[in-house]
């Protein structure tokens, strides 16, 4: 599920710094191959699709988002047919487990990038109100809106670590990296420490700078992927979730006592970057569809935008010529946290479509680990391990009591490359060596329950 941060892991994270920080000298300052373009105030509020355009550079068998909006459009609808045959099969709470991967310096708990526990149960809570338009909080909409409604979507910090054990919720790594300077070095940052992305929603709080000239990103997520469809259209399973300026994460009224100068950006000092690139990571797009009057965010609900609108308008206004009024207040523009309120139904639809299709989303609904230490098979599952790790040939699969009843091996594009039933001793040793260099994934699977656990081939 993990992969241990060891001294080996510390090694590799420095030479990765070094050789990054020296490229990014030398070169100029990209998200990957992509400028980001940074609005009046020097803000860049996401940078998902950039991601997506490099991942789709990375990967060239990427769908794209015409082959995805085909298949998920017939998802839609059967969502839509299962509610006007049983009305209340919406109203489920649906609730996505998260961990926390504070990545810093080994600075002192809650100083700097190292944000506390408190911090970060305040970035919960508002998820939980953004996404249920709770009464009474910043989320209930202000200006009228009609199309705001509840999603009916949930988060709690995972109870339950990889190895089986109680856990808070957050996994603090301490590795040889001041500030992040470049997107290859946070997303091999992210590969090296995720969790399992069937059980757990990973959400990585860095400090960065130099990630886009000029101007300041605060985060940006990975869109979903499906079983015959890589991605929005693309991704890889080791780097799914969600990356976030440590300065973006939380909220400052949620917070009992103060927030040291300089810790929390004014202008995303309420927790709604994570609303929003989560969105992205449930399939939602930008709501001027990232292009103009035309573009589409593919929710007939949002009217047309011309552009994303920065900074808080705090009056009615209209940049297309449809009649209609630009939703600013929505989640998924650009405004300041404190102006942002809405999700609409038909965002909630695509959402909760991702959710019930989606590989690596729909696995979250069903996964325990908000929960108590459960069943049998969870507690076998747990005394699973595998060696060596990183593999030149072998892989072996070690178990503290019984053998899983089957595993499946997949590639980071989520391709099954081996699998067998009827788990033995005579098939614990897996060969590895004709695959290509790079991260893997093995699922073991006993009765109703499985576990998966990342492995590096090199």
């Amino acid at each position: 599920m993990k992969k241990t941060i060891t001294p080996k892991n510390l090694v590799l994270a420095a030479f990765l710094a070094t050789s990054f920080l020296s490229n990014a000298q030398e070169q100029p300052k990209k998200f990957g191959k992509y400028p980001l373009t940074a609005d009046s105030n020097g803000i860049i509020r996401c940078a998902t699709v950039e991601n997506e355009l490099n991942l789709r550079d990375q990967n060239v068998k990427i769908a794209t988002d015409v082959e995805f909006e085909k298949w998920i459009s017939k998802k839609i609808e059967e969502v839509k047919a299962e509610r006007l045959a049983n009305p209340k099969s919406g109203n489920a709470v649906k609730v996505i487990p998260v961990v926390v991967h504070v990545i810093h310096n080994g600075d002192a708990l809650g100083a700097n990038e190292n944000i506390s526990l408190e911090r970060i149960q305040t970035q919960i809570a508002v998820l939980n109100e953004d996404y249920s338009m709770a009464a009474g909080t910043r989320a209930e909409n202000v200006w009228g809106i009609e199309a705001a409604v509840n999603t009916g979507i949930q988060f709690c910090l995972a109870k339950i670590d990889y190895n089986g054990q109680p856990f808070d919720g957050v996994d603090r790594v301490p590795l040889n990296t001041a500030v992040y300077t470049s997107r290859d070095l946070v997303e091999q940052t992210k590969s090296f420490t995720q969790w399992d992305p069937d059980s757990y929603f990973n959400i990585w709080t860095f400090n960065w700078e130099g990630l886009s000239s000029p101007g300041t990103l605060l985060g940006y997520a990975q869109f979903p992927s499906n079983s015959t469809l890589q991605g929005l259209s693309g991704g890889e399973a080791s780097t799914d979730g969600v990356a976030i300026d440590y300065r973006a994460f939380g909220s400052r009224e949620k917070m009992v006592g103060p927030i040291p100068s300089g810790t929390l950006y004014s202008f995303a000092e309420l927790g709604r970057t994570a609303t929003h690139e989560i969105g992205h990571a449930l399939g939602l797009r930008h709501i001027w569809g990232d292009g103009d009057c035309t573009a589409t965010d593919y929710c007939n609900d949002t009217p047309p935008q011309a552009s994303e609108t920065s900074g808080c308008p705090n009056a009615y206004i209209s940049t297309c010529s449809s009649g209609t009024y630009d939703m600013w207040q929505n989640f998924m523009d650009y405004t300041n946290d404190s102006c942002m309120s809405v999700f609409t139904k038909d965002q909630r639809t695509r959402m909760e479509t991702v959710l019930a299709n989606s590989s690596r989303r729909k696995t979250l609904l069903t996964s325990n680990v908000c929960g108590t230490v459960g069943t049998v098979d969870f507690k076998m599952l747990q005394g699973i391990n595998i060696y060596p790790n990183p593999a030149q040939t072998v892989i072996n699969i070690a178990s503290e009591t019984e053998l899983p009843d089957s595993y499946t091996v997949f590639n980071s594009l989520g391709q099954v490359v081996a699998s067998a039933q009827n788990v033995s001793d005579a098939n614990l040793a897996i060969n590895v060596s004709s695959y290509a260099n790079g991260i893997y994934f093995l699922k073991v699977d006993k009765g109703s329950e499985s576990k998966t656990i990342k492995f590096i081939k090199n």
